[in-house]
């Protein structure tokens, strides 16, 4: 099944569903805040980890303390799609389990 772009009123409709994530531009991001470098870097190995199984990946930055991910589908000429939310759904899942906020 080909993946095609979301629609923007899909895009504020799926946004609503993931409390701290915004678009920027044509990518969807979030930033995450955690208690130390190490606890950021397992988030970072964990999320590569959901992204490999997917076979979707993002531009994922580690900071000191923080987690930092945007992503769109290259695929369909950078627009956003159901798979961009598919992973921002599984790390929105996981990070809890880290202490991220």
């Amino acid at each position: 099944m080909a993946v095609e772009p979301l629609s923007q009123k899909e895009i504020e409709d799926r946004l609503a569903e993931l409390p701290g994530w915004s678009v920027e531009g044509n990518q969807l991001t979030r930033s995450y805040r955690l208690g130390s470098h190490v606890a950021a870097a397992a988030l970072v190995m964990h999320i590569a980890a959901v992204q490999d199984e997917l076979d979707h990946h993002s531009d994922l930055t580690l900071g000191y303390n923080t987690v930092s991910l945007s992503v769109h589908t290259h695929s369909v000429g950078g627009a956003l799609t159901a798979k961009d939310f598919a992973l921002a759904r599984r790390v929105e899942d996981i990070a809890p389990g880290h202490g991220a906020h």
